[in-house]
């Protein structure tokens, strides 16, 4: 994944950049960057922040840059900022999101006249110059950016700092958010909404899909009109959007809450008076189990808990907590066996709240099943007597084709995958996933039995899609569900 925030103001601008920028640490681990643009012309300093938070690396750079106008960006992925100079002027440019045809646009960009391509992430073209290069094909930055949205096969939200201020587009469905905040002497743009709060904006806008908005310190400019579909990517609210944040006019703590309270609701019934026809209504079977306390897997997983143990009733409890002095960072290494084994020794145990307990666990999601897995042992060695595992979202089927929030570079990571592959062989077609995707089929429920056994958990029963729906509260038809039904 990745963020971005942009401020255009009346004075300098780098301390509001800087801790705007900072506060979108938790969508990327491996680059930082910010560019700014004053007297000096451009400006522009680039960190690996691998092994060390954003702040510290670009601390002194701080006192280094100067400039009215600046835009940064935390990244996953390539380098940015980039500073590009072509027939259209000089700006600097960050993107989020992921070009899944870039042979053809780099193919299509040489026949263009375009001679070369400098900057390289991963032994790969940078997916950032590469849509500076489709916006330069164009003879205005507005017909680059519209063109972009066009071509692009994935999903790609740009910002632009030029001297004339910061151009900003999201992604033509809205799979991401851009946020623009305002005070009596600036504006800025934001990937989360929370990050401009402390430095004194307020909520201004939020654009639509595939708007495009120039913003100076005098106001904010419309360039190109939303479109009318919109697919907002889901996992915002489930997983990486900040508890803090709201997209689309929905928090994400508050449908987190909802979320766990749905779940519980199809565990134990609905226990809230005058309730006119929750999920919590369906059949309950007798021998509903009865857990100790409700656990939710830091960090992403408490909130989730909390509302599982506000409708059901059950105690909300902390039975391992997360050593957060050293190891602060949701993303740690991108080699898999190193974040395995950092994920297992963040978490420390609390013997009272475990031995000879049950408990009910709440992760974000299951992927690969790996890190989970190894929780439950954790938690086994440790004394507990069960361990129930709800996850908030449902089994994950698909890769995600938009937004990288995951490192798997094929399908069959996930382990949802390799238990049907091992069920019906190499060839699965799509009809086939469909049934393993609906919640009310044979196949499901026995997918969900074999991850059950193989990763040890006393029971295991996922978030039901339509309940996730209802959970976000807006319409289907504007979220988008692939990784979990594979309807794009």
């Amino acid at each position: 994944m990745g963020g971005f925030f942009g401020v255009t103001s009346k004075k300098d601008c780098v301390m509001d950049l800087f801790f705007g920028t900072d506060y979108h640490s938790h969508l990327g681990t491996r680059r930082g960057g910010m560019a700014v643009y004053g007297k000096s012309g451009f400006q522009r300093s680039i960190h690996n922040i691998e092994n060390s938070p954003f702040r510290t690396k670009f601390e002194r750079d701080v006192e280094e840059l100067s400039g009215n106008s600046g835009i940064g960006s935390i990244s996953d992925n390539e380098p940015q900022p980039l500073l590009i100079q072509s027939h259209l002027g000089s700006y600097a440019i960050v993107t989020v999101g992921k070009i899944n045809n870039e042979e053809a646009l780099i193919h299509q960009a040489f026949e263009n006249g375009h001679i070369h391509f400098m900057e390289m992430s991963g032994g790969r073209i940078n997916a950032t110059e590469l849509t500076a290069s489709i916006i330069n094909q164009k003879q205005s930055l507005v017909e680059g950016l519209l063109y972009a949205q066009d071509m692009i096969q994935g999903s790609m939200t740009i910002l632009l700092l030029t001297p004339e201020g910061i151009y900003a587009s999201r992604d033509r469905y809205g799979r991401t958010p851009v946020m623009i905040g305002k005070r009596e002497d600036a504006y800025c743009v934001s990937f989360e909404s929370f990050a401009y709060i402390n430095l004194g904006y307020q909520d201004c806008t939020e654009l639509g899909p595939g708007e495009i908005v120039l913003i100076n310190p005098s106001g904010i400019q419309s360039l190109s009109k939303p479109r009318k579909e919109r697919k907002v990517c889901s996992f915002l609210w489930v997983y990486y959007g900040y508890p803090t944040s709201s997209y689309e006019g929905v928090n994400v703590e508050e449908m987190r809450y909802r979320c766990g309270e749905i779940l519980a609701g199809r565990d134990f019934g609905c226990q809230k008076e005058n309730c006119t026809g929750c999920p919590g209504h369906a059949d309950v079977p007798e021998d509903t189990f009865h857990p100790d306390i409700v656990a939710g897997v830091p960090d992403s997983g408490i909130a989730h808990a909390i509302g599982y143990a506000n409708q059901s009733g059950i105690p909300f409890a902390r039975p391992f907590i997360k050593y957060t002095p050293t190891w602060p960072r949701s993303f740690m290494p991108q080699n898999q066996s190193q974040r395995n084994l950092i994920a297992k020794m963040k978490l420390i145990p609390v013997d009272a709240l475990i031995r000879g307990k049950s408990l009910l666990l709440i992760d974000d999601s299951i992927v690969r099943g790996t890190q989970l897995g190894e929780t439950t042992e954790f938690l086994y060695k440790s004394g507990a007597k069960e361990v129930h595992i709800r996850p908030a979202c449902p089994p994950l089927l698909f890769g995600c084709k938009y937004l990288n929030f995951s490192r798997s570079t094929s399908d069959l990571d996930l382990i949802t995958r390799r238990v049907i592959r091992e069920r019906e062989g190499d060839c699965v077609s799509p009809e086939l996933l469909a049934e393993y995707a609906d919640p009310d089929s044979q196949n499901y429920a026995e997918m969900v039995q074999e991850i059950c056994k193989r990763l040890n958990f006393t029971s295991l029963k996922y978030h039901r899609l339509d309940d996730l729906i209802e959970s976000i509260g807006l319409p289907a038809d504007s979220l988008c569900t692939y990784c979990w039904s594979g309807k794009e």
